[in-house]
């Protein structure tokens, strides 16, 4: 056995180095600050957005509900959460490359020889068996091939694993969007049966004028096409109000009780807080979907040392260590040992420039990873500035709007009292209610992309995010 494990001990002494180049994180190719960066976005020691906890930033407790329904039967989510065990494993089986496999083994065989065949002139039977333990194939790892194989799953894995982070940010956006967009499309709904009811009540009242002779047809007409006009927009936001739940339904990936969907846009969604962007460099950190681009960028460094191992010779070892008799009791008595080890060497002499070309295919594809990666920060940094430069107008204009229904609801009074006392016609009175129509839709949607910019400025910071998972973390420190 001395023999045996002598040769193993020496194998793994002399395994070690590595060809894999030096990571170096490229640098970031954003600027130091957002463009609508002002001293509110950047308050220092405050919290980050990423900190936030989804259930503490959405404070409306049925969209909290919804927002857990879907975190635990949302199929894209699971296919993400099942991706990572699929990686989790392929890493495991990688990284056991790296130690022998060693297996145990016993055998006995029995042979009769005729008396034709046997040189004593008489039939014998002959008895062998043996028990012993080795390893086939093990190769030294003397220029790092297998170790960056390693590397590159283990960053695949990581990668794989902060895919299903962004996984989980994104759907919590798309689930809190969805939610407010049904909530605005109910209120645009009870708006138009609202308007539709009013309409519907100035059209008699236009009709007994009509019939009393104290308006035209002209007007009766007129008063038709508003109810008309009303009657669509009930139909149409009935039938939006039904695709808003079937979607939420998707998402949540199971039924959505009643109880949970929302009614309207009232003032308890107007409690998402404000978030401070903090800088750029933040962005690094908190993105999932920028780790898992610096992931791929590292498993693609990593190929590059496997790449350039290939070069050099591959040597392998199989060794084994026993007992073997010719008969059963007398398999593990004093003299009975036997061992075997058996080196092979590979040098690659002529492969007709596989290798080469193998190692510049690895060399482009980190330039490859490279450019994703940057191409990510800078897809971040653009959604980040984008909703900083939204968040300050929505403000003022929703300011604006509210505004505008206050004003065009005057104008709606003074033009009915106008119309009553025959000083102006009717169709003053038409343009009136339409310009008071708009303006309240226009109020809804602007209230609604409020809160959609907030959702969508949580999300671009790399908030939503609820924990993290306790194997993988394992894994990373194993690794």
């Amino acid at each position: 056995m001395k023999h045996f494990l002598l040769p193993l001990a020496a194998a793994l002494l002399a395994s070690g180095c590595s060809l894999m180049p030096a990571y170096q994180r490229p640098a970031s190719p954003v600027p130091e600050a957002y463009p609508a960066a002002t001293a509110a976005t950047t308050v220092a020691g405050s919290q980050a957005a990423a900190d936030i906890g989804w259930r503490d930033f959405y404070a409306d407790p049925r969209l909290r509900q919804v927002i857990e329904l879907a975190l635990a039967n949302n199929r894209d989510l699971r296919v993400a959460v099942l991706n990572i065990e699929s990686a989790r494993a392929a890493y495991r089986i990688q990284r056991a490359d790296l130690f022998p496999a060693i297996s145990a083994s016993g055998s006995g065989t029995a042979q009769r020889t005729p008396a034709s065949l046997s040189q004593t002139g008489s039939a014998s039977v002959n008895h062998q068996y043996s028990a012993g333990i080795g390893f086939a194939s093990y190769e030294l790892d003397l220029f790092g091939r297998v170790r960056s194989q390693n590397e590159q799953a283990l960053q695949s894995f990581l990668a794989t694993e902060a895919a299903s982070r962004s996984a989980q940010i994104s759907l919590v956006a798309e689930v809190a969007n969805a939610w407010l967009t049904l909530a605005a499309d109910r209120e645009r709904l009870r708006l138009a049966e609202e308007t539709l009811e009013s309409r519907s009540e100035s059209l008699a009242l236009t009709q007994r004028r009509f019939e009393l002779g104290a308006t035209s047809q002209l007007s009766l007409s007129q008063a038709q096409s508003t109810v008309d006009s009303a009657r669509a927009d009930v139909a149409g936001y009935r039938a939006q109000v039904s695709r808003d739940r079937n979607a939420l339904v998707l998402l949540a990936g199971a039924p959505v009780p009643d109880a949970l969907q929302p009614d309207r846009l009232g003032d308890s969604l107007n409690a998402l807080p404000e978030l401070p962007a903090g800088v750029p460099s933040q962005l690094l950190e908190r993105r999932p979907d920028i780790a898992q681009a610096e992931a791929d960028l590292k498993a693609a460094n990593a190929n590059i040392g496997a790449a350039r191992a290939a070069f050099f010779p591959r040597i392998a070892l199989t060794a084994s260590a026993g007992s073997a008799s010719a008969s059963l009791g007398d398999l593990f008595k004093a003299g009975s040992g036997t061992w075997s080890f058996g080196p092979s060497v590979s040098l690659p002499l002529f492969d007709g420039g596989a290798n080469r070309a193998n190692l510049k295919g690895a060399q482009v594809g980190r330039d490859i990873k490279v450019a994703q990666y940057e191409k990510s920060i800078q897809s971040a940094f653009r959604e980040v500035a984008d909703a900083l430069a939204a968040r300050g107008e929505l403000g003022e204009q929703l300011d604006a709007q509210d505004s505008l229904v206050r004003s065009t609801a005057q104008s709606l009074q003074l033009s009915q009292a106008r119309y009553a006392r025959g000083v102006d016609s009717y169709l003053e009175v038409l343009d009136a209610q339409r310009s008071l129509y708009a303006a309240q839709q226009s109020l809804i949607a602007t209230r609604l992309a409020r809160l959609s910019n907030s959702v969508t400025l949580y999300k671009a910071l790399g908030g939503g995010w609820a924990g993290h998972d306790p194997a993988g973390e394992a894994d990373r420190k194993a690794g």
